[in-house]
Protein backbone atom coordinates (compact mmCIF):
# COMPACT_ATOMS: atom_id res chain seq x y z
CA UNK A 1 0.00 0.00 0.00
CA UNK A 2 2.82 2.39 0.85
CA UNK A 3 4.49 1.81 -2.52
CA UNK A 4 1.17 2.30 -4.31
CA UNK A 5 0.68 5.69 -2.64
CA UNK A 6 4.20 6.74 -3.57
CA UNK A 7 3.56 5.73 -7.17
CA UNK A 8 0.38 7.79 -7.27
CA UNK A 9 2.14 10.82 -5.80
CA UNK A 10 4.94 10.47 -8.34
CA UNK A 11 2.45 10.18 -11.18
CA UNK A 12 0.54 13.27 -10.04
CA UNK A 13 3.80 15.22 -9.76
CA UNK A 14 4.72 14.23 -13.31
CA UNK A 15 1.31 15.22 -14.65
CA UNK A 16 1.47 18.56 -12.83
CA UNK A 17 4.85 19.24 -14.41
CA UNK A 18 3.51 18.30 -17.84
CA UNK A 19 0.55 20.64 -17.33
CA UNK A 20 2.88 23.54 -16.51
CA UNK A 21 4.87 22.84 -19.69
CA UNK A 22 1.63 22.72 -21.67
CA UNK A 23 0.66 26.19 -20.47
CA UNK A 24 4.12 27.63 -21.16
CA UNK A 25 4.81 26.05 -24.55
CA UNK A 26 1.39 25.51 -26.09
CA UNK A 27 -0.47 28.53 -24.76
CA UNK A 28 1.87 31.38 -23.78
CA UNK A 29 4.32 30.85 -26.63
CA UNK A 30 1.44 30.81 -29.14
CA UNK A 31 -0.01 34.09 -27.97
CA UNK A 32 -2.59 33.27 -25.29
CA UNK A 33 -2.29 36.24 -22.94
CA UNK A 34 -5.39 36.20 -20.72
CA UNK A 35 -3.94 35.56 -17.25
CA UNK A 36 -7.21 34.13 -15.96
CA UNK A 37 -7.30 31.55 -18.77
CA UNK A 38 -3.65 30.64 -18.22
CA UNK A 39 -4.15 30.28 -14.49
CA UNK A 40 -7.23 28.09 -14.82
CA UNK A 41 -5.63 25.82 -17.42
CA UNK A 42 -2.62 25.47 -15.12
CA UNK A 43 -4.90 24.26 -12.32
CA UNK A 44 -7.58 22.12 -14.00
CA UNK A 45 -6.38 18.47 -14.22
CA UNK A 46 -6.98 17.73 -17.92
CA UNK A 47 -6.00 14.08 -17.44
CA UNK A 48 -9.01 13.53 -15.19
CA UNK A 49 -11.26 14.05 -18.22
CA UNK A 50 -9.68 11.20 -20.18
CA UNK A 51 -9.71 7.41 -19.92
CA UNK A 52 -7.04 6.22 -17.47
CA UNK A 53 -4.97 4.65 -20.26
CA UNK A 54 -4.59 8.06 -21.95
CA UNK A 55 -3.38 10.04 -18.93
CA UNK A 56 0.21 9.99 -20.18
CA UNK A 57 -0.97 11.83 -23.34
CA UNK A 58 -3.23 14.33 -21.57
CA UNK A 59 -0.93 17.34 -22.03
CA UNK A 60 0.23 16.59 -25.57
CA UNK A 61 -0.34 19.09 -28.37
CA UNK A 62 -3.26 17.38 -30.12
CA UNK A 63 -6.86 16.25 -29.56
CA UNK A 64 -7.59 12.84 -28.03
CA UNK A 65 -10.48 10.39 -28.41
CA UNK A 66 -13.07 10.16 -25.63
CA UNK A 67 -15.39 7.59 -27.23
CA UNK A 68 -18.54 7.79 -29.37
CA UNK A 69 -16.54 9.34 -32.22
CA UNK A 70 -15.85 12.48 -30.13
CA UNK A 71 -12.65 14.14 -28.96
CA UNK A 72 -11.23 16.35 -26.24
CA UNK A 73 -9.85 19.39 -28.07
CA UNK A 74 -6.18 20.28 -28.40
CA UNK A 75 -5.16 22.38 -25.34
CA UNK A 76 -4.29 25.41 -27.50
CA UNK A 77 -7.77 25.41 -29.05
CA UNK A 78 -9.36 25.26 -25.58
CA UNK A 79 -7.21 28.20 -24.52
CA UNK A 80 -7.92 30.18 -27.68
CA UNK A 81 -11.69 29.69 -27.48
CA UNK A 82 -11.76 30.48 -23.76
CA UNK A 83 -9.76 33.67 -24.26
CA UNK A 84 -11.95 34.70 -27.21
CA UNK A 85 -15.03 34.69 -24.97
CA UNK A 86 -13.54 37.56 -22.93
CA UNK A 87 -14.97 36.29 -19.66
CA UNK A 88 -14.83 38.48 -16.56
CA UNK A 89 -16.46 36.13 -14.03
CA UNK A 90 -20.18 36.89 -14.00
CA UNK A 91 -21.36 35.75 -17.42
CA UNK A 92 -24.17 33.32 -18.17
CA UNK A 93 -22.66 30.81 -20.59
CA UNK A 94 -24.19 28.22 -22.90
CA UNK A 95 -21.85 25.43 -24.01
CA UNK A 96 -22.87 23.30 -26.99
CA UNK A 97 -21.19 19.90 -26.74
CA UNK A 98 -20.21 18.90 -23.21
CA UNK A 99 -17.96 16.09 -24.45
CA UNK A 100 -15.47 15.09 -21.76
CA UNK A 101 -16.39 18.08 -19.59
CA UNK A 102 -12.91 19.63 -19.72
CA UNK A 103 -13.96 22.82 -21.54
CA UNK A 104 -16.98 22.92 -19.22
CA UNK A 105 -14.67 22.98 -16.20
CA UNK A 106 -12.65 25.85 -17.69
CA UNK A 107 -15.85 27.82 -18.34
CA UNK A 108 -17.13 27.09 -14.84
CA UNK A 109 -14.03 28.68 -13.31
CA UNK A 110 -13.95 31.65 -15.67
CA UNK A 111 -17.64 32.57 -15.82
CA UNK A 112 -20.70 32.77 -13.60
CA UNK A 113 -23.26 30.10 -14.55
CA UNK A 114 -22.71 27.41 -17.19
CA UNK A 115 -25.47 25.60 -19.09
CA UNK A 116 -24.06 22.71 -21.11
CA UNK A 117 -25.83 20.51 -23.68
CA UNK A 118 -24.58 17.14 -24.97
CA UNK A 119 -26.27 15.00 -27.60
CA UNK A 120 -24.68 11.71 -26.52
CA UNK A 121 -26.18 10.48 -23.25
CA UNK A 122 -23.17 8.39 -22.13
CA UNK A 123 -20.77 11.31 -22.60
CA UNK A 124 -23.09 13.69 -20.75
CA UNK A 125 -23.43 11.33 -17.78
CA UNK A 126 -19.68 10.68 -17.56
CA UNK A 127 -18.88 14.39 -17.78
CA UNK A 128 -21.39 15.25 -15.05
CA UNK A 129 -19.95 12.57 -12.76
CA UNK A 130 -16.39 13.88 -13.26
CA UNK A 131 -17.33 17.50 -12.74
CA UNK A 132 -19.36 16.78 -9.60
CA UNK A 133 -16.47 14.70 -8.21
CA UNK A 134 -14.13 17.63 -8.85
CA UNK A 135 -16.42 19.96 -6.92
CA UNK A 136 -18.04 22.07 -9.65
CA UNK A 137 -21.44 23.40 -8.64
CA UNK A 138 -22.30 26.22 -11.07
CA UNK A 139 -23.12 23.94 -14.02
CA UNK A 140 -26.50 22.75 -15.31
CA UNK A 141 -26.43 19.68 -17.56
CA UNK A 142 -28.78 18.85 -20.42
CA UNK A 143 -29.00 16.05 -22.98
CA UNK A 144 -30.40 17.03 -26.36
CA UNK A 145 -29.90 18.94 -29.60
CA UNK A 146 -27.41 21.68 -28.82
CA UNK A 147 -27.78 23.32 -32.23
CA UNK A 148 -31.13 24.78 -31.15
CA UNK A 149 -29.73 25.95 -27.82
CA UNK A 150 -31.77 26.28 -24.66
CA UNK A 151 -34.44 28.94 -25.18
CA UNK A 152 -35.87 28.35 -21.69
CA UNK A 153 -32.67 29.73 -20.16
CA UNK A 154 -31.95 32.50 -22.70
CA UNK A 155 -30.57 35.07 -23.14
CA UNK A 156 -26.93 34.08 -22.75
CA UNK A 157 -23.97 36.44 -22.42
CA UNK A 158 -21.71 33.90 -24.09
CA UNK A 159 -22.20 30.83 -26.28
CA UNK A 160 -19.42 28.40 -27.18
CA UNK A 161 -19.71 25.41 -29.50
CA UNK A 162 -17.19 22.57 -29.30
CA UNK A 163 -18.32 21.03 -32.60
CA UNK A 164 -18.71 22.40 -36.11
CA UNK A 165 -21.78 23.64 -37.96
CA UNK A 166 -22.23 24.42 -41.67
CA UNK A 167 -23.85 27.80 -40.92
CA UNK A 168 -24.48 29.94 -37.85
CA UNK A 169 -27.54 28.38 -36.15
CA UNK A 170 -30.39 30.94 -36.12
CA UNK A 171 -31.67 29.66 -32.77
CA UNK A 172 -28.34 30.31 -31.07
CA UNK A 173 -28.18 33.80 -32.55
CA UNK A 174 -31.65 34.59 -31.20
CA UNK A 175 -30.59 33.44 -27.72
CA UNK A 176 -27.67 35.88 -27.46
CA UNK A 177 -27.82 38.77 -25.02
CA UNK A 178 -27.04 42.33 -26.05
CA UNK A 179 -23.25 42.70 -26.42
CA UNK A 180 -22.94 38.92 -26.25
CA UNK A 181 -20.15 36.85 -27.81
CA UNK A 182 -20.38 33.48 -29.55
CA UNK A 183 -17.32 31.35 -30.41
CA UNK A 184 -18.09 28.62 -32.93
CA UNK A 185 -16.44 26.66 -35.78
CA UNK A 186 -18.33 27.18 -39.06
CA UNK A 187 -17.65 25.75 -42.50
CA UNK A 188 -17.21 22.53 -44.43
CA UNK A 189 -17.18 19.07 -42.87
CA UNK A 190 -13.38 18.66 -43.04
CA UNK A 191 -12.24 22.25 -42.42
CA UNK A 192 -13.85 25.22 -40.70
CA UNK A 193 -13.15 28.76 -39.59
CA UNK A 194 -13.23 29.36 -35.86
CA UNK A 195 -15.35 32.50 -35.48
CA UNK A 196 -15.86 35.00 -32.70
CA UNK A 197 -19.28 36.51 -33.35
CA UNK A 198 -20.15 39.71 -31.48
CA UNK A 199 -23.77 40.88 -31.15
CA UNK A 200 -24.10 44.65 -30.78
CA UNK A 201 -27.58 46.04 -31.29
CA UNK A 202 -28.75 44.77 -34.67
CA UNK A 203 -25.17 44.29 -35.85
CA UNK A 204 -23.45 40.90 -36.01
CA UNK A 205 -19.66 41.20 -36.28
CA UNK A 206 -17.66 38.12 -37.26
CA UNK A 207 -13.92 37.71 -36.66
CA UNK A 208 -11.96 34.68 -37.91
CA UNK A 209 -9.65 33.38 -35.18
CA UNK A 210 -8.08 30.49 -37.12
CA UNK A 211 -8.79 27.55 -39.36
CA UNK A 212 -9.74 24.38 -37.53
CA UNK A 213 -11.23 20.91 -37.86
CA UNK A 214 -13.87 19.96 -35.28
CA UNK A 215 -16.17 16.97 -35.03
CA UNK A 216 -19.65 17.85 -36.34
CA UNK A 217 -22.54 19.10 -34.24
CA UNK A 218 -25.42 16.87 -35.27
CA UNK A 219 -28.87 18.43 -35.01
CA UNK A 220 -31.71 20.39 -36.51
CA UNK A 221 -29.52 23.44 -37.23
CA UNK A 222 -26.23 21.56 -37.58
CA UNK A 223 -25.19 18.49 -39.55
CA UNK A 224 -27.54 15.60 -40.46
CA UNK A 225 -27.42 12.48 -38.31
CA UNK A 226 -25.76 10.31 -40.98
CA UNK A 227 -22.71 12.60 -40.77
CA UNK A 228 -22.11 11.40 -37.21
CA UNK A 229 -22.87 7.78 -38.06
CA UNK A 230 -20.09 7.76 -40.66
CA UNK A 231 -17.62 9.11 -38.11
CA UNK A 232 -18.00 6.34 -35.55
CA UNK A 233 -15.46 4.17 -37.35
CA UNK A 234 -12.75 6.75 -36.67
CA UNK A 235 -11.46 7.10 -33.08
CA UNK A 236 -10.26 10.64 -33.83
CA UNK A 237 -13.59 12.01 -35.07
Amino acid sequence: MHNTNLQRLAEEATLTEQRAKMVERQLKQRGIKDERVLDVMLRVPRHRFLPRELWSLAYCDHPLPIGEGQTISQPYIVGLMSEALRLTGNEKILEIGTGSGYQTAILSELGGQVFTIEGVSSLAQNAKRRLVELGYRNIKFYIGDGTIGRSEEAPFDRIIATGSVPLLPPSLCRQMAEKGIMVIPVGERALQKLLRVSFVGKSVIQQVLCQCSFVPLVGKEGWPKDTQDRLLDSPWG
